[in-house]
């Protein structure tokens, strides 16, 4: 399986200049301050109706976002078989594949317009597959699957057209992860930085954090954060407000109470770091529209309201690495 590899320090300072809108005074707001970042991400990257919406959004909040991509979204059924995930068979995947040749042209066109508006594309795999248990060489043809998925998408699927930079873009952009489940495993974090990323977004903390660096790599970790009447912690993440609200199922006749949740779980989690040490605030979403869009709802509240406030940033995780610390180089695993 092909790996990943990449001129890292050139790559990165060119992603933190192409992704940061405004980035000169990012270290330091007009109070003084240092800014307060937050990075909003989505995971999958499917639907193409998502895509459209969440840039729409970004347009209208000044925000960037990061996009964790899964990258059997871009196969067909005819091509499904290229991909193998470890220990499994050939052409299958958890979260399927794309439908026809004209969707995977439209999403590979959504992806690369969002790269030129200054959105960041990461990893989120292939199949979706639960990797706790994997090995260094599992995870290696994993993440080696999706590098070769991505950069030869337009060929495997004979689609016309590829923009002259997209093989540079999928060499030397992708620095940055995310596990499906946030299924770790011990082996993942030594295969990131071996395959040439730069930080991993898949881990949990108690609450907004910055990053910390350990194997090589810069670890992001989705906050807990209190949430509802009670004020019980929970991950920032769509998928678990739906879980709890709803255990899942869809109840679009509550939409309106469980967007009013989410937006306040939001709202105060920003204004608790805004106005403390502002460690960068973390939010993770999916491009379903779980109980009837109430979270993308929420969402679009929340992004308007703080992402063009002076003092805020709203930026990909790629970009907030470039802008705000250098990469770690406390071991000899980030070779090119």
């Amino acid at each position: 399986m092909i790996l990943p590899s990449r001129p890292l320090a050139s790559c990165l300072a060119a992603l933190a200049l192409a992704l940061t809108p405004g980035a000169a005074g990012a270290h330091a707001a007009d109070g003084g301050r240092a800014p307060q970042y937050v990075l909003i991400s989505f995971d999958g990257a499917g639907p193409i109706a998502q895509w459209e919406r969440s840039r729409a959004l970004a347009r209208a909040s000044g925000a960037r976002f990061t996009y964790f991509l899964s990258c059997t979204f871009l196969l067909t059924p005819q091509t499904a078989a290229r991909y193998a995930g470890p220990r499994q068979r050939a052409g299958r995947s958890n979260i399927g594949f794309a439908q026809s040749r004209e969707e995977v042209a439209e999403r590979l066109r959504q992806i690369w317009a969002a790269r030129l508006e200054g959105h960041e594309i990461a990893s989120h795999g292939c199949g979706h597959f639960d990797g706790a248990a994997w090995s260094g060489a599992e995870w290696a043809a994993e993440l080696g699957a999706f590098e070769t998925v991505l950069a030869e998408a337009w060929t495997l699927n004979d689609i016309p057209f590829e923009p002259a930079g997209w093989r540079r873009f999928a060499d030397d952009e992708i620095v940055g992860f995310r596990a499906p489940y946030l299924a770790t495993g011990p082996a993942l974090f030594a295969a990131l930085a071996e395959a040439g990323y730069r930080y991993d977004a898949s881990t949990v903390s108690r609450g907004p954090a910055e990053p910390t660096a350990g194997d090589g790599l810069w670890r992001y970790a989705l906050p807990m954060v209190p949430e509802g009447p009670q004020q019980r912690p929970l991950i920032a993440m769509d998928y678990n407000l739906y879980v709890r609200h709803s255990g899942a199922e869809e109840r679009p006749d509550e939409a309106a109470a469980f967007e009013a949740r989410a937006y306040r779980a939001m709202r105060q989690a920003f204004d608790a770091a805004y106005a403390g040490a502002r460690p960068p605030l973390q939010l993770g979403f999916h491009f379903t529209l779980m109980n009837g869009g109430a979270y993308w709802r929420a969402l679009k509240r929340f992004a308007g309201e703080v992402c063009g406030m002076a003092e805020v940033r709203c930026v990909g995780h790629a970009a907030h690495l470039g802008l705000t610390r250098d990469a770690p180089q406390d071991d000899g695993a980030l070779g090119g």
